[in-house]
């Protein structure tokens, strides 16, 4: 049940942190980390956060009773939480692809969730605590150039790195065995919790604002959830159950595909709003204005000109062949 909460809040964090990171693109620059200090300053990056906050608790309490795939694969369905939330606040519409990609991303990540077994009660070693803290090192990198990445699969990347951030998390609370002060400062799987937790969210918040909400998530997830299965297996001695490793293999597989099939199709939900102002041809119902063009029937004004030249009810005689009008005057005089 913990895991399931973590996975409702999470769910929900990720629209609200994309709604806020997109208002936070004003387009005035600056880089990766201006777009986060810009974001955290919208209510919605912040309502985010807390959720966050509360489902990082609940992911701590599963962490130290089930298997870290277990959990992972507990966390996946926040992807249906996020594909439901972003149609209801973004007003995105999903494509038959996109839900059937998400349906493969949960199915591979259940099969993964199906084949867990006990946890392990292996200790980490310190070189496996170092690695955990290069790796947070590495994707804070990623997500400080998320900006200069292709714009073709940028959202994946940025999303995958995200998840091996989030994956870092998962794998440093395992890692630390106590909470005394002096032994979580000695501790470099403290450090990698920190620096991991803080890189994912700079890169989530990039991935969020450059491409599909649905996209990003789900490239997150398989990074915050095959990583942090298969250092529990190998490291941590994780075990599935007996016989259901080729469900674990198959599950991996299928999620993978989802994915990929995710970040092929995925489309940025900024670029739709630009095909409504299209229908500013109206403007050429300004050229209705020809029926100006009908004040030309004034040519009957010209009718009024020969008339005035006779005095009222005589009409001027006919000139004879030869002769003038100016001379029949004379003649009559």
């Amino acid at each position: 049940m913990c895991a399931l909460g973590a996975a409702v809040c999470f769910g929900t964090a990720t629209v609200l942190q994309a709604m806020a990171a997109r208002a936070a693109n004003t387009g005035e620059g600056g880089g990766e980390a201006a777009l986060f200090l810009r974001a955290v300053r919208q209510w919605r990056y912040l309502a985010g956060l807390a959720l966050d906050g509360l489902g990082f608790l609940l992911q701590v309490a599963a962490l130290r009773s089930i298997p870290l795939y277990t959990v992972g694969a507990a966390l996946a369905s926040s992807l249906a939480v996020t594909a439901v939330v972003a149609a209801r606040l973004l007003r995105v519409r999903l494509s038959g692809g996109e839900w059937g990609a998400v349906a493969l991303v949960c199915t591979g990540l259940a099969l993964l969730g199906v084949a867990s077994g006990t946890e392990g009660d292996r200790a980490g070693s310190t070189a496996l605590k170092y690695a955990m803290l290069a790796t947070a090192v590495a994707v804070l990198l990623l997500g400080l150039c998320g900006g200069r990445l292709p714009e073709r699969g940028r959202a994946s990347v940025l999303g995958l790195g995200a998840g091996l951030g989030f994956g870092v998390v998962e794998v440093s609370v395992r890692l630390i065995d106590s909470l005394a002060p002096s032994d979580l400062l000695a501790n470099p799987a403290t450090y990698a919790l920190l620096l991991g937790g803080g890189a994912a969210f700079l890169s989530l918040t990039s991935a969020l604002q450059r491409g599909s909400v649905t996209t990003a998530t789900a490239a997150m997830v398989i990074g915050e959830t095959i990583g942090p299965a298969a250092v529990g297996v190998v490291w941590l001695g994780d075990r599935t159950r007996e016989g259901m490793a080729w469900v674990a293999v198959l599950g991996f597989l299928v999620a993978v595909a989802g994915a990929l099939a995710l970040a092929r199709f995925g489309e940025a939900p900024p670029q739709t709003p630009q095909t409504p102002q299209t229908p500013e041809t109206p403007q050429t119902e300004e050229t209705q204005e020809t029926p100006q063009t009908s004040e030309t029937p004034q040519t009957p004004q010209t009718q009024e000109v020969p008339p005035h030249e006779a005095p009222p009810g005589k009409t001027p005689p006919p000139a004879g062949p030869g002769v003038s009008p100016g001379s029949t005057r004379r003649s009559r005089n």
